[in-house]
């Protein structure tokens, strides 16, 4: 689904990449936070997954895929399991986090109304990138 463990939290789901990393600090703690109010999560931090809409566990997979400040993010359909209002401000906000984090974004999809949002775009057809 969103990769998420059931029993955690949204905030002990976004943390998890630092636990992995051994990097789990107060510091990581107060950016996951911060991450979370920014995908408007902020009053959903103790709410287990099963409490979690599909865009909200969405959000938390793009406020986790964010802790560790990565260069690069790629997002392998990161709507396709939402419905198109919903689709439409996950890629709104992945655009914006993109922009405020400094991060490179790279998103496949199947999706023309979420590709259109980006302003460079590329076509697979048939195993050669059109575009490019």
């Amino acid at each position: 689904e969103h990769h998420l463990l059931p029993q955690c939290s949204a905030l002990e789901n976004v943390l998890i990449p630092t636990l992995a990393a051994g990097k789990t600090t107060p510091a990581a703690a107060e950016r996951a936070k911060r991450l979370l109010a920014r995908v408007g999560l902020q009053d959903r931090l103790e709410h287990r997954p099963a409490e979690l809409s599909g865009g909200e566990r969405q959000r938390v997979a793009v406020a986790r895929a964010l802790i560790q400040e990565p260069a690069l993010l790629l997002a392998d359909e990161p709507t396709g399991n939402l419905d198109r209002t919903t689709a439409a401000a996950i890629g709104k906000l992945l655009l914006e986090l993109q922009e405020q984090e400094q991060t490179m974004l790279i998103v496949v999809t199947h999706s023309l109304e979420l590709a259109g949002l980006f302003q460079r775009r590329v076509e697979l057809d048939e195993g050669r990138l059109l575009g490019a």
